[in-house]
């Protein structure tokens, strides 16, 4: 019996641990997780802590997880995405970013999509990203974007349900409002609010999951053909 792929994924919070754990397929790949929360907290709170310095401890992280024996990483933080360097050279295994597949799902989209936030610190950071995948495919995003105020800190000091109902408060808004053609969320951790609301509603929100799903499929049928 031959031994399944292992899929490294560093995340910046333990309950992304669940969302990654229920999209695998589970007869093909095996997941290995790094949790690493500082960074987060150390970009969004530390002045003095320099893109320079985030880009280290990111690759200091990646070099842990590669010698750890996994055959591919998964990054799902938008912000340690922003934030990591060049992929070194010495890194001989695939490197997922969960927010390219995203991009691509966001730039199929019609015009007046809006992309919803929750944590302001990773917006620009996904905001420039988005623009150099788009252009790199002679693309111009057509997709506004917004943050709901005072939320992120609920998700940070864990109080979750609380969390949930403020960004399902806001999307319930949003759909009601009829402003935008179609709506998606940008962070994992909005991921069980938007399901919520898109069965209420039968409104479609589209969230990173969805993508990342597909994508990890293609993989593994391509080296299934292989």
């Amino acid at each position: 019996m031959s031994q399944k792929p292992r899929l490294g994924c560093l995340h910046a919070h333990h309950s992304n641990i669940g969302y990654i754990e229920n999209i695998i397929p589970r007869d093909g790949l095996e997941a290995v997780h790094f949790v690493e929360p500082g960074l987060l907290r150390r970009i969004g709170s530390d002045a003095e802590f320099s893109m320079e310095d985030a880009a280290a401890q990111v690759r200091q992280q990646l070099d842990w997880m590669a010698a750890c024996g996994v055959d591919a990483l998964l990054i799902t933080c938008t912000n340690y995405i922003a934030a990591m360097p060049d992929e070194p050279a010495q890194y001989d295994i695939p490197i997922i970013k969960i927010d390219e597949p995203f991009f691509a799902y966001l730039l199929q989209q019609p015009p007046r999509h809006l992309l919803l936030f929750s944590n302001p610190d990773t917006v620009d950071g996904t905001k420039q990203r988005l623009r150099d995948y788009a252009a790199a495919r002679g693309i111009q995003p057509e997709i506004e974007v917004e943050v709901i105020p005072n939320t992120f800190t609920l998700f940070l000091t864990g109080q979750t349900e609380a969390y949930n109902r403020a960004v399902a408060e806001r999307l319930r808004e949003l759909v009601r409002l009829h402003r935008f053609t179609s709506l998606s969320v940008g962070q994992l951790s909005m991921v069980d609010a938007a399901q919520r609301v898109a069965g209420e509603t039968g409104h479609a929100i589209g969230n990173p999951l969805q993508p990342l799903r597909a994508h990890l499929d293609a993989i593994l049928a391509g080296n299934a053909q292989g």
